[in-house]
């Protein structure tokens, strides 16, 4: 097995109510742990639809539109 070196960080909206850069946690680089970050749920839906980041309301729909697909099914 090959050794592997990564950063692991918890992202958030950068919006008020969240740290400023969009990292909730960070966790040390090249160094074995655990990471473990508290996201507020309802904060994070209270944002999607009143906060001042609206991506996904402000995109352009003359280019990009939403298509709900059903998942694949396998038969194994």
């Amino acid at each position: 097995m090959d050794i592997q070196f990564a950063q692991s960080m918890v992202f958030t909206p950068c919006d008020f109510s969240f740290p400023a850069n969009g990292i909730k946690a960070e966790a040390t680089t090249n160094t074995e742990m655990i990471l473990i970050a508290d996201v507020d749920i309802d904060l994070l839906r209270e944002l999607n639809q009143f906060g001042s980041v609206r991506n996904l309301k402000d995109r352009r729909k003359d280019l990009f539109e939403l298509k709900k697909t059903a998942p694949n099914k396998t038969n194994e």
